[in-house]
């Protein structure tokens, strides 16, 4: 069913644009400006391809004079101003919510790294010490037992 709706579509498509390019030759005509000639490969409309719409156009109705009109108009206006506003200052808000959090994960990881760093070098050093005490014992004990003979 819908092949044939597609299919009825594209045909209604092509005889309107053949129809609308023999109007413009016969007013062109009738005008004395020469019509262009359509070759059967400028004819995209012939083959199912479908024209593009013309660029709509911005139509202003003139103001009118009655005060709840003007107020309805200045109310649209006024809400179409907040909204703008409002989004551009949650864009503004949610970027430095993002940089902030992002800046908040660096200082975090260079306090793990810093803290990770004072720990072993504590324990180095305690090693040292320990390693220079437990020396210090065994060159005590080693002059102690030369010293008994």
């Amino acid at each position: 069913m819908t092949h044939i709706r597609k299919l009825l579509t594209a045909t209604a498509l092509a005889s309107a644009a053949v129809f609308a390019q023999g109007a413009f030759a016969q007013t062109a005509a009738q005008a004395g400006v020469e019509a262009p000639s359509a070759a059967p490969s400028q004819a995209p409309a012939a083959a199912g391809v479908a024209q593009p719409a013309p660029a709509p156009q911005n139509l202003t109705a003139p103001q009118s004079n009655d005060p709840l009109v003007q107020k309805r108009s200045a109310n649209a206006q006024a809400n179409a101003e907040y909204r703008s506003a409002k989004k551009s200052a949650n864009a503004e808000y949610s970027d430095a919510k993002k940089q902030a959090k992002s800046q908040y994960k660096s200082q975090v990881k260079d306090a793990k790294i810093n803290h990770k760093a004072d720990r072993q070098a504590n324990d180095s050093e305690m090693k040292d010490q320990m390693n220079g005490q437990s020396a210090q014992q065994a060159g005590a004990q080693q002059q102690g037992s030369t010293a008994q003979p």
